[in-house]
């Protein structure tokens, strides 16, 4: 099956970001994606991302979003083959949370070298979920509602859940929460109560400019895997830090930017205390994505 010749501009863009990263490109499963969701594609908003440290430098995931009632990402995962599902609970906690909650839309995120990996459920900016509304459904990490005392304790229950993303290849889930209070105590105190050493400087300059917070967790162990925060920026130069020179070098070479891209920069830090650093910068942005993208700048950094 031939592709459209916008799928093709797509996908030569997906290819460049490979090659920029020295990674190799799997066009196959680049291919597969693409034309799953072929429909859905032409009006979705696109983004690139990248990061540092082994399981993220390997790759250049891409991400886009589409209207929930435009399609359901989920059976045309499985109609075209891009999920293989067993009896794991992760096949089915996507349908539970769809089906629990408000949606504003989904998204889809797959890598130039490994494929389809992951989807993710948006709530309504005015209408946001609590965590405590999906504490029961039956295919829920028990560790979620472990850990929902330190939730409770930092500050991230209540209705300020924005998203809720399953990733399909790593077997785990992330919890998104906006509001997410970020004066230096509070992120100090989250990582003595992770266990993790003491947030370097830099981590916490961009803890103040976090519009949202994220933990990840999985179905083998109660243990929260990492923590991240997330800063949105018109330009990189806007970042309070310097940003990681490895994001600079391939970012560079990436100039199929869209001209109203939202550069959102992430520091994450994982269970064995390690900082990793992520970037998402747009191909194509659409102001309905996320009011706190459509109206963040520089002189605009709400929380």
């Amino acid at each position: 099956m031939s592709m459209t010749s916008e799928l093709a501009d797509l996908c030569s863009a997906i290819e460049e970001s490979a090659r920029v990263l020295e990674v190799p490109f799997s066009h196959d499963k680049v291919r597969s994606v693409l034309t799953a969701y072929e429909d859905a594609l032409p009006n979705a908003p696109i983004a690139f991302r990248m990061g540092t440290g082994r399981r993220y430098s390997s790759d250049v995931d891409w991400r886009f979003s589409v209207p929930e009632g435009d399609v359901d990402p989920y059976t045309i995962a499985l109609a075209h083959g891009l999920v293989e599902p067993t009896d794991h609970p992760v096949f089915s906690l996507f349908l539970e949370v769809a089906e629990r909650c408000q949606v504003n839309f989904y998204g889809v995120d797959f890598g130039a070298v490994g494929g389809f990996k992951k989807m993710y459920v948006a709530f309504p900016p005015d209408d946001m979920e609590p965590l405590s509304a999906l504490l029961d459904l039956p295919s829920m990490p028990p560790g979620v509602a472990e850990n929902y005392d330190f939730f409770v304790r930092h500050g991230m229950d209540g209705k300020q859940m924005p998203m809720f993303g399953i990733d399909y290849r790593h077997r785990t889930v992330n919890l998104y929460f906006a509001g997410f209070p970020t004066e230096t105590d509070r992120v100090r105190s989250i990582f003595r109560d992770l266990q993790l050493p003491e947030p370097s400087d830099q981590l916490l300059k961009l803890s103040k400019r976090a519009i949202a917070a994220y933990t990840t967790l999985s179905w083998d162990s109660p243990k929260i895997e990492r923590f991240a925060f997330s800063v949105v920026a018109g330009d990189p130069s806007e970042l309070p830090v310097s940003m990681d020179p490895e994001i600079e070098k391939f970012l560079a070479g990436m100039p199929r930017r869209a001209d109203d891209d939202k550069f959102l920069y992430y520091v994450a830090v994982s269970s064995t205390g390690e900082e990793i650093y992520k970037f998402q910068s747009y191909y194509r942005f659409k102001s309905w994505l996320n009011p706190m993208l459509a109206s963040a700048s520089g002189e605009n950094r709400a929380g």
